[in-house]
């Protein structure tokens, strides 16, 4: 079991991590999706306060660097911007919504969109107090059945196996039940509800009082954290945390081909646009290009690039 003597740093608008070049945050999409519209003003932003780019993640989300802080703070003036875009739906909440899920899912290919379930898992975590004080690590991913994140390091997930169900993931190593897709946001928050009990009755995981989180020109207590981060990280990597084990459904031993640049055909007939992001750097130029012909949602991908969905076929 590992054990630690601190919180994690994993940055977020409110905690932002102070970096050589200025302060760094970082922007939580459920799902790497991102309104047309979100991008735009996220663009305006980095100019005026940050570097002037997007800096994409593994995880499918967005980070801005260089931006001026006073005292580990933010100023007031970045925090409004990134509210007024929509972008920081909870205060109490931003550093947890860690979920990722099959960029294509509902578009093309998968066996199930899970669109609406991270949707729902995300609302009933915002809506949970106590689920706050996860760790900014803890991460759940949902693949739709197409094994693009089969092989993703996770706390909590599901895979689908068919249209209506998915089955249950528990760490690294284990499988959960199968259970119906309308069920799967409340089974995960259960999972995780849970994991907050067991980690901090775990051997060497008494609750430790993590970072205080900065607002503009306030702080506050965030919610105690452990220093037990992930579900892998209890003792017998979460064996007993997991039961009762359930064996790896067949259907979920699939995986997926690198997802090919350029136009992707979707099941409704229209397109969606895979656009490379060379380095992960969403510079100023690139942004332009993308906004002028994006639909009214850009998925971030965990490879670092971007999807542009629902465009008219070419």
């Amino acid at each position: 079991m590992t054990t630690r003597d601190r919180a994690d740093r994993c940055p977020g608008v409110l905690r932002p991590w102070i970096a050589d070049d200025g302060a760094l945050v970082r922007l939580r999409l459920v799902g790497g999706r991102l309104p047309t519209e979100s991008l735009s003003r996220l663009v305006r932003t980095s100019a005026e306060h940050a570097d002037g780019n997007l800096h994409l993640t593994s995880r499918a989300n967005v980070q801005l660097r260089a931006l001026a802080h006073d005292d580990g703070c933010v100023s007031p003036a970045f925090v409004d911007a990134i509210t007024e875009a929509g972008l920081l739906p909870s205060p109490t909440h931003e550093l947890v919504r860690n979920i990722m899920v099959s960029p294509l899912s509902g578009r093309m290919g998968g066996r199930a969109d899970l669109r609406p379930a991270a949707d729902r898992f995300d609302e009933l975590l915002r809506a949970d107090p106590d689920l706050a004080g996860l760790s900014a690590r803890f991460l759940v991913v949902l693949d739709d059945g197409r094994g693009d994140l089969a092989d993703r390091s996770l706390d909590l997930g599901a895979m689908a196996v068919d249209a209506d169900s998915a089955q249950l993931r528990i760490g690294s190593d284990f499988w959960g039940e199968v259970i119906g897709l309308d069920d799967l946001p409340e089974a995960l928050i259960a999972l995780a509800q849970r994991f907050l009990q067991v980690r901090t009755a775990a051997p060497g995981g008494g609750a430790l009082r993590g970072s205080q989180a900065r607002t503009s020109g306030t702080t506050g207590p965030r919610a105690a954290e452990n220093a037990v981060w992930h579900v892998d990280e209890l003792p017998d990597r979460g064996s007993d945390f997991a039961q009762p084990h359930h064996a790896r459904d067949l259907r979920t031993h699939v995986t997926a081909l690198p997802l090919p640049h350029g136009r992707i055909p979707q099941i409704d007939g229209l397109e969606t646009e895979h656009v490379a992001v060379p380095d992960g750097l969403l510079t100023p130029d690139l942004a332009r290009q993308v906004l002028a012909h994006a639909g009214p949602e850009i998925v971030v991908t965990p490879w670092r690039s971007l999807l542009l969905p629902d465009l008219e076929p070419a």
